[in-house]
């Protein structure tokens, strides 16, 4: 499904979505702006680059990135549901990965992504990744999964409601 068929059914249903983005560096909400009539369903994103600025503005704990890093299934949750409890949105959407082409390690390497989406009461799915390429085709792929994960999201909750 196209970004644009994802955002006319969040416009429809009256729903709202934001993004907290580490490796996609905005890619997500760029993709988002790129629909005419965004501001129907999207008000607010970061980009948290920094374990600082994941802490601030998102609510991700410390203790989260001492015991499991910045690139872990366990802070996607947490900036997800950060960023849809701070904008008080229905979908929160978050990436924090490894795009390379340095920053990767034998337990973590380059193109290992987590994407996030908070829905729901207090729902949480996160997809692992392992992406290949460039820099750039890393961000491209994981942005892309990003609105798969929020297509996924959205079916779910439509299932639950």
């Amino acid at each position: 499904m196209q970004v644009s068929e994802i955002l006319q059914r969040l416009i429809e249903s009256g729903r709202t979505v934001a993004t907290a983005e580490s490796c996609t560096g905005g890619m997500i909400a760029s993709s988002i702006v790129d629909v005419a009539g965004a501001s129907d369903c999207f008000n607010e994103g970061y980009v948290t680059y920094s374990n600082e600025a994941k802490m601030k503005n998102l609510g991700v704990k410390d203790g989260t990135l001492m015991a499991h890093g910045a690139v872990s299934f366990e802070t996607a949750i947490e900036m997800a549901k950060g960023v849809r409890k701070k904008a008080k949105a229905d979908y929160g959407i978050s990436s924090t990965g490894i795009a390379g082409p340095g920053g990767g390690s034998p337990t973590k390497p380059v193109g290992l992504v987590y994407i996030g989406c908070a829905f729901g009461d207090d729902d949480c799915i996160v997809k692992e990744l392992r992406l290949k390429g460039s820099r750039t085709e890393v961000r491209q792929a994981a942005t892309e999964e990003a609105f798969k994960l929020l297509e996924q999201c959205i079916n779910k909750n439509e299932e639950l409601h």
